[in-house]
Formats: structure tokens, C-alpha cells, sequence
């Protein structure tokens, strides 16, 4: 099983996609977008800016918790993910969106 992205509408009707590698496990969620074709844009956008490593933030959450942003070429981050144990659980999440992010595909539960 391939990795996939997940396209969904949130309660308050806006859209947001998950990023899963192929043992089902979350690697990035995206922020929330007010229309579906921008939601699709960032799907986009995660493929196609996933691979290059200077895309990512490694980064430190309050509790001391390391985590990661991708962010397009304009500088926007397009997702964020989980908090991790520790830097080299940090990195294998970072290995793991460029393996499956550029060719993900997409199951729209967003109908």
C-alpha cells in the first residue's frame, strides 16, 4: 500500500488534507482552507515541494517536543506534523513525507 493524502471538510465547512504513509500512520496535516480547490492546491503543492530538504522547518515545540513544517517556495507552510519523541523520530517522519508525499494519491472524503 502506497502512502495517500486524505482531502476532508471539517465540521465548520472548511477543508484540510492528511498526509499518511502506507502503514496508515498521519506524517503531515495541512491548515485549513476555505474552498476545496485551495485545499487541493496545497495537496499539490506538498508533492511537488516534499522532496527538497530545505523545504522543511525542524522544529521544537513548547514542551521541548521536536516536530516539522513543509513549506512551498513562496515560504508558506503547507503542513505541519505530530510532535515526536525525539530528533531522530523527527527525521524519520521528514524521510518518510519525502518518500511518500510526491506520489501520493488522493481519496477525497470531502463530498
Amino acid at each position: 500500500m502506497a502512502g495517500k493524502f486524505e482531502l476532508k471538510k471539517s465540521k465548520n465547512e472548511k477543508f484540510f488534507f492528511t498526509l499518511h504513509a502506507d502503514n496508515g500512520q498521519t506524517i503531515l496535516t495541512s491548515e485549513m482552507y476555505e474552498s476545496k480547490p485551495s485545499a487541493v492546491n496545497g495537496i499539490e503543492s506538498v508533492k511537488k515541494n516534499a522532496a527538497a530538504d530545505l523545504r522543511y522547518g525542524r522544529l521544537v515545540g513548547k514542551d521541548g517536543s521536536p516536530y516539522f513544517t513543509l513549506k512551498a517556495g513562496n515560504g508558506q507552510v503547507i503542513g505541519q506534523s505530530q510532535m515526536y519523541s525525539g530528533e531522530k523520530a523527527r527525521d524519520e517522519g521528514i524521510a518518510s513525507c519525502k518518500t511518500h508525499g510526491p506520489g501520493a494519491a488522493v481519496d477525497d472524503q470531502a463530498a
